[in-house]
């Protein structure tokens, strides 16, 4: 299980919320780092604080309003403030803020919160100028427009872990100063472990359905898809579709959806192809197994086609027996209790917190539509009678970048959440990996396919690290949606020509085997690399000697991103030398 060290800077005792972050057996484990009480400022202003020397991973910089912007607390007090003068002092403070993002990985920042039961002058509340609510929520918009334009920093929800009968506790606050019931603390420390298994690559990324009482109410193969439960003026139809557009907004989100149902599959898709209520189409599905077989093995079938692991995967079915044995043969796929009311269905969509993802980019957005397209590919390679012939149909192109700040986010993002493809599973923040590619003798390059189906986007990465003795591929990442079409070949070639143009003898890959990561193993026996310092439980590397160039595969249109000039020597010369 990873561990993160974390710093939460605070101007109230955070004890309860450190106690719950240290304790809770979620994955990530985190530890707290010790600061002292009420030192957010000071801590801020200092990049030589000791808190820093602890080398936290991210932090946390949770504070009140009145605690950190002077004019907010006198507005409290009943003092006239000037709006502008306060939104300085927010700006001021966001300033400090700012500057956390170069001492550690990420930093969240809840956004400042107020007790609901201030009824002296609620009337008032909403006045602009005069209102502490009307005010503070132009704070936190503004909080959430400079913070949010800032890589690596994250503002959260604050006010969502509020939503009990009695969030505030003066009590707590007099004789400890904690301001806030213990469930406050509690949902903080899930919100702030979804977020980081989302920023590492752990949240689930597929959800496998169950049809019959799952997707729509009864069952087809019985009364047909014209007698479905679906849509209408029928509480429990308008509740299907309901859950439905929940799951499309999901797919909108970068999440996946699959099908594994006991079913005719003619009929089963025909209803869904069919039945004008159907909120969700064949498209949105990345894939499916629709027979009378083991549920179990189906879906570690389906799983295994689309490339991802197990451990990525969610369950929903609303028959308890079919879930049980899911989650005994599978333990690795996620398996929630479903609520036998099916009007509850939406809501316990809305209830899971594993599908957290603070980054989000265009491939996500299009990670469906990617996968719908991959169907496509593969009834092409049904038809051929070769993998070469077929790689020689699909008229793929790879077009090779330095890294930039325009690609930087995707760019971590696949570092940090692929762990298939990935040579070392390195995990490095924006800003980390941007210092770590301009750093001398290092180069980071990243690779965008496409083919005649469609654009695959930004999908591989390739670090590099020269030295006299050798060059060194760092960090070797690819999607798992590219695996086998010679895209894995090409980012070799080019970290190998890239060596050979700065006259070095040898390329040298050091392989770290994790859980996952095996798949990057087997490609490499196959490379053509030879091995050597071999332990697969320690590790092992993987050389390619200079006096010979890697080959390009034929079938890849290869374009340099600098020039886009389409494999010529010269225009690879100044790329290489990143001229």
């Amino acid at each position: 299980m990873r561990r993160f060290r974390c710093l939460t800077l605070s101007d109230f005792n955070v004890a309860t919320f450190e106690a719950y972050l240290a304790n809770d057996p979620s994955a990530p484990e985190v530890e707290a780092v010790e600061t002292a009480f009420g030192q957010v400022e000071s801590v801020l202003a200092n990049p030589d604080a000791s808190e820093w020397a602890r080398e936290p991973d991210f932090a946390v910089i949770w504070t009140r309003p009145e605690g950190v912007i002077p004019g907010f607390r006198r507005l409290l007090e009943g003092e006239s403030v000037k709006i502008g003068e306060m939104m300085r002092e927010v700006d001021e403070y966001i300033e400090r803020v700012a500057g956390v993002v170069d001492r550690v990985r990420f930093v969240f920042v809840p956004t400042w919160t107020l007790p609901a039961n201030r009824s002296s002058f609620a009337s008032l509340e909403m006045e602009p100028g005069q209102g502490a609510y009307a005010t503070l929520l132009r704070m936190n918009l503004r909080l959430v427009e400079r913070l949010g334009e800032i890589s690596g920093l994250h503002v959260l929800n604050g006010e969502a872990w509020m939503r009990s009968s009695r969030p505030y506790s003066p009590k707590l606050w007099y004789l400890s100063k904690t301001p806030f019931a213990s469930e406050v603390f509690r949902r903080a420390m899930l919100t702030i472990k979804a977020a980081l298994r989302g920023i590492s690559g752990e949240s689930r990324k597929l959800i496998v359905l169950d049809l019959d009482n799952t997707l729509w109410g009864g069952i087809v193969g019985e009364v047909g898809w014209e007698r479905l439960e679906l849509g209408g003026h029928d509480p429990i139809g308008e509740s299907f579709v309901d859950f439905q557009r929940a799951l499309k907004a999901l797919t909108r989100r970068g999440m996946l959806l699959g099908i594994v149902s006991k079913n005719e599959e003619t009929v089963a898709l025909d209803a869904i192809r069919s039945h004008p209520e159907m909120v969700l189409r064949l498209d949105d599905f990345a894939g499916w197994k629709i027979d009378w077989q083991d549920k179990a093995q189906n879906l570690a079938d389906l799983v295994r086609e689309l490339n991802l692991g197990l451990q990525s995967v969610v369950f929903l079915d609303d028959n308890p027996a079919e879930r049980a044995r899911v989650a005994e043969a599978l333990p690795e796929v996620l398996v929630p209790d479903w609520p036998a009311d099916r009007l509850l269905y939406r809501q316990a969509l809305e209830d899971l917190d594993c599908f957290d993802n603070p980054v989000m980019t265009d491939e996500d957005r299009e990670r469906t539509t990617l996968y719908a397209v991959e169907r496509h590919r593969q009834t092409v390679r049904g038809r051929v009678d070769s993998l070469e012939e077929w790689l020689e149909t699909l008229e793929t192109t790879v077009v090779v970048e330095p890294l930039t700040a325009a690609n930087l986010a995707r760019a971590t993002q696949l570092l940090n959440k692929t762990n298939q493809m990935n040579l070392s599973t390195r995990r490095m923040s924006d800003a980390e990996l941007m210092r770590w590619a301009e750093a001398e003798n290092h180069a980071v390059w990243t690779f965008r396919v496409a083919d005649r189906f469609g654009d695959a986007g930004l999908t591989g990465l390739v670090g590099f690290e020269g030295a006299p003795e050798w060059g060194r591929i760092v960090d070797f990442v690819l999607s798992c949606r590219i695996f086998g079409r010679k895209v894995e070949e090409t980012m070799l070639a080019v970290a190998v020509r890239h060596a050979r143009g700065l006259g070095l003898p040898e390329v040298r890959l050091e392989y770290l085997p994790t859980a996952r990561n095996r798949p990057c193993l087997d490609f490499l026996r196959r490379s053509g690399l030879s091995e050597t310092d071999v332990d697969e439980d320690e590790g092992m590397t993987f050389r390619w000697l200079c006096d010979s160039a890697y080959p390009f595969p034929p079938q890849i249109r290869l374009f340099n991103g600098v020039d886009r000039d389409p494999e010529a020597d010269a225009g690879w010369v100044r790329f290489a030398r990143g001229i």
